[in-house]
């Protein structure tokens, strides 16, 4: 099982936030255009661009990576996809305190990943319409590595453009999250109220 220290490096992209359960999920029929789609992700990649250039030390890197995550991806939906069928079981104020820890606890770990991409940079190119969302590519570029792609799956179904996943050469990252966060769960016992304390830490 991934965890923070021996995630790819190429999974680092896909940290803030990223599931294909999500994809399988009904949504709205199409509201956004491909330019809306395009135009989220630019913003998105542009401030992921400032963050690893800034020259900042971890503790400030961590704080706007979570600043980032919470502006551009559809946080609640993401993290109940990750939880999975306990979200269906927990309470609404269980539920809000998952969901703010959660935003700490993958920005924390995935932010820290992101340093590594100090010198690179992410290029956008297109967009597309897929079933009902968008899904927009883009090209990583990392020291070192060959160039490879990330798609964006972007969605307006929260009322805004936001987007729900991030898929790397093929592989779905949320889908990974979503069996770490259950290997967690089945830890405590499935006692959500101590995973949500624990991820304060995590």
């Amino acid at each position: 099982m991934p965890n923070d220290m021996t995630l790819p490096r190429r999974a680092v992209v896909a940290g803030l936030v990223a599931g294909a359960a999500l994809a399988a999920l009904p949504f709205p029929a199409l509201a956004l255009s491909a330019d809306q789609a395009k135009t989220l992700v630019d913003k998105t990649v542009a401030d992921i661009n400032g963050i690893i250039s800034s020259g900042k030390g971890e503790g400030a890197m961590l704080k706007d990576f979570e600043k980032l995550f919470s502006r551009y991806a559809d946080v609640p939906t993401i993290a109940q996809s990750v939880l999975g069928p306990a979200a269906r079981q927990a309470t609404k104020g269980q539920l809000s305190a998952y969901t703010k820890v959660f935003q700490g606890y993958i920005s924390r770990k995935y932010g820290r990943r992101f340093r590594e991409f100090i010198g690179g940079r992410i290029e956008v190119a297109d967009a597309r319409p897929v079933k009902s969302y968008y899904e927009v590519i883009s090209t990583a570029f990392l020291k070192g590595e060959s160039p490879f792609e990330v798609r964006w799956h972007v969605s307006d179904k929260s009322g805004k453009s936001l987007f729900f996943n991030i898929i790397i050469e093929g592989v779905n990252m949320l889908a990974s999250e979503r069996t770490e966060m259950g290997a967690l769960l089945d830890q405590r016992g499935g006692d959500l109220d101590r995973l949500i304390e624990d991820l304060k830490s995590i």
